[in-house]
């Protein structure tokens, strides 16, 4: 069974419950890379990022690939953990409840040991909505990343 087909379409909350860990972006990586604290954010308009995040769900994975900056198709990589993690600020009490999204971030480099391929993404419209949001967020002034 290939991985695509092991975590299925994206659903959101639900954990294979493999306690895997993904990441989502638009890099190019392979086996063996580290992705480390300290380098330009896939979010934030070219910030620098304190930290790594990833997450045990397929669908947050899915929406960091898709909404990461930079040209080129969206990827989802098998990550380990190669220090502490700690809940995602972004999401965790701020947006729900708890850590429903199984996202964490961490200060310590995180090493590529797979990629799921053919993943399925969100429907045109569920994207284009969730741009939309963030556009506004944006304009708001509320699209602050904790980091």
């Amino acid at each position: 069974m290939t991985e695509a087909e092991a975590w299925g379409e994206p659903e959101p909350f639900k954990a294979d419950g493999s306690g895997r860990l993904l990441h989502g972006t638009k890099a190019f990586l392979t086996v063996g890379d580290l992705l480390e604290p300290g380098r330009r954010s896939n979010f934030g308009g070219g910030r620098v990022a304190n930290h790594i995040y990833v997450t045990e769900t397929l669908d947050a994975a899915t929406w960091g690939a898709e909404l990461a900056m930079g040209e080129g198709c969206g990827r989802i990589y098998i990550v380990e953990a190669l220090g502490a993690l700690e809940d995602d600020l972004n999401v965790t009490d701020k947006k729900f409840p708890g850590n429903p999204t199984r996202s964490y971030r961490t200060r310590e480099p995180v090493k590529v040991i797979g990629e799921i391929v053919n993943w399925k993404g969100h429907s045109p419209t569920t994207l284009q909505a969730m741009r939309d949001g963030l556009a506004e967020l944006n304009r708001q002034g509320a699209a602050v990343i904790d980091d």
